[in-house]
């Protein structure tokens, strides 16, 4: 029993040292590399699908190891756990501890105040009393106390000792990060993430009251979707700013939202979402983080009925916005009487948008990423696009198994600019109208952030005045002298940085013999004799007579 108490106690006091701290803070910086470095599941699942397919060896193990789930595995878990335990077991006795320092006394001078780093003699005019009197004032910003020597009482002791903030700032900066830490972790927790794309210039907009809204949405251990924060919100203009050689200056998106009593009152408020300039609404916050470019198409049926759709296409170059995508059109109800031959009848494009158009031949590029001169080039299909099979299809491109196994086939291949058309096979007319801005939305919910930047605040203080504030401790011996002076001794240590002690002591020096009540025997200052060690050339006289003489 004794040994298994030994052995916790043991492993308590390693887990709660400073040195156990800082290696868990270094591990918890290693075991977020492969989230950073690895696609993970709570962000793009199918990315990692992507990556086990293309890495059939090792992707595999790498899932078993919550290698794409690496901030929620068991092993990141522990990591972060440990470094809280380890944080909170190592900073308490500090806080402890400092508390009993600052209401503890200074220590009693050493015995020998000659064995110091620092140490001055000198002889001053006047009485024990009155010198220690005059020293103690000049002691301003020391905390000090003054000991009389109980048999003689004209021998005096003042001890005195300041930079008490630095370990305040130390330990402030240390229960920052443990704040910091919580504060991430219950973000986490509690918040939630989502991501929308929409449509400007009289696009449908969104309203955030159920995950199923968000075209991506990660939320917290917590949450379960069910107590979202009502909002909607429309897009009606977009606009980018651009330099002569393409590169993006700023953007801004002009928005209507509802919110609180507005939504039932069917009002809208106005505001303009630029980047870094979020809206706050209701504890949510709506970021603008991207856009695009959305074609309209419009599918004309060889009975007349139209289809006309707008959908974003993914921007495959960032620098000019040429874009890739897929649509896909259901012919409309009693066009094809059959409902085999309805499905043997759909129409799907695939293929690039340039914002302003820039051909090689019949290559299509774009060479500037505003809307200037919009042009696509498409591949136009007929056939089965699998709208009615079930099963999920990518929003930018087209099922290829549908086009391998000859259920879509290939009608068309063309180059259109807005406004022109072409015609099929069997009469049918696929129009390219234009195009419309698309915005990427992000609506965040973290209702410790205010708690993040108050802990990182409190971090940078603690930091600074740990750095800047240096712990310092005097002692002044005070003895009768002869004729009427006292004898005064002085000793001075630096407990943390001795930079700078050197001219700080002499100067302080210098102060408390200057504040004597009656004229020192070397007016304010000394005859240094040895490095750190001061003595008076001669009772009563000066430094410039001793020179004269």
């Amino acid at each position: 029993m004794a040994s298994l108490l030994a052995l916790v106690r043991n492993t308590w006091r390693t887990l709660t040292s400073m040195g156990t701290a800082l290696v868990l803070l270094f591990l918890l910086a290693l075991a977020a590399i492969p989230g950073a470095l690895l696609p993970q599941r709570s962000l793009n699942e199918a990315k990692v699908g992507e990556y086990i397919a293309e890495h059939p060896t090792i992707g595999p193990w790498l899932d078993r190891l919550q290698a794409f789930d690496v901030f929620s595995s068991v092993w990141f878990t522990a990591i972060y756990v440990l470094l809280f335990v380890s944080l909170v077991g190592c900073l308490t006795p500090r806080l402890a501890e400092h508390i009993r320092s600052l209401r503890a006394t200074p220590v009693p001078a050493p015995r020998n105040l000659g064995r110091l780093p620092k140490h001055a003699d000198a002889e001053v005019r006047g009485d024990v009393p009155a010198v220690a009197a005059a020293a103690d004032a000049g002691l301003g910003g020391w905390r000090r106390v003054t000991r009389w020597d109980g048999e003689v009482a004209e021998v005096a002791e003042i001890s005195a000792e300041k930079g008490y903030l630095r370990e305040f700032g130390n330990i402030v900066f240390h229960f920052s990060l443990l704040g910091l830490l919580v504060a991430i972790a219950a973000g986490k927790l509690f918040g939630y993430e989502g991501n929308v794309i929409v449509v400007a210039d009289g696009g449908p907009g969104f309203c955030s009251a159920s995950p199923a809204a968000f075209d991506s949405f990660r939320a917290g251990n917590t949450v379960d979707g069910t107590s979202l924060h009502p909002m909607c919100v429309r897009v009606n203009d977009f606009a980018a700013d651009y330099l002569p050689n393409g590169q993006a200056v700023s953007f801004r998106a002009d928005i209507d939202y509802q919110a609180g009593d507005d939504l039932a009152a069917g009002t809208w408020q106005p505001y303009l979402l630029k980047v870094n300039e979020p809206l706050r609404v209701g504890g949510d916050r709506v970021y603008l983080q991207g856009h695009g470019y959305a074609p309209t198409f419009t599918v004309t049926f060889p009975d007349g009925q139209t289809r006309t759709q707008t959908v974003q296409w993914r921007p495959e170059d960032q620098f000019t916005f040429l874009s890739s995508g897929a649509m896909r059109f259901d012919p409309p109800g009693g066009t094809y009487p059959d409902e085999r031959e309805r499905r043997e009848n759909q129409i799907a494009i695939q293929g690039l948008f340039a914002p302003t158009e820039q051909l090689d031949g019949t290559l299509l590029s774009s060479r500037f990423p505003a809307l200037q001169d919009p042009a696509v080039a498409v591949d136009i299909y007929q056939g089965d696009t699998g709208l009615d099979s079930g099963r999920p299809q990518s929003l930018f491109s087209l099922d290829p198994r549908m086009i391998d196994q000859g259920r879509l086939t290939k009608v068309a291949r063309v180059n259109l600019k807005a406004g022109q058309d072409t015609r099929l096979p069997d009469g049918t007319v696929v129009r390219f109208d234009g195009a419309t801005p698309f915005v990427n939305l992000q609506v965040s919910h973290d209702p410790a952030q205010v708690w993040v930047l108050v802990f990182a605040m409190a971090m940078m203080a603690g930091l600074l005045v740990s750095l800047i504030v240096r712990r310092r401790r005097v002692w002044l011996r005070l003895a009768p002298g002869a004729a009427g002076t006292v004898n005064v001794e002085l000793g001075g240590l630096a407990r943390t940085d001795n930079s700078g002690w050197g001219d700080e002591f002499e100067k302080l020096t210098a102060r408390l013999l200057a504040g004597s009540p009656t004229e020192a025997t070397e007016p304010g200052r000394t005859e240094a004799t040895e490095p750190g060690r001061t003595e008076a050339t001669e009772p009563g006289r000066t430094e410039k007579e001793a020179d004269r003489a």
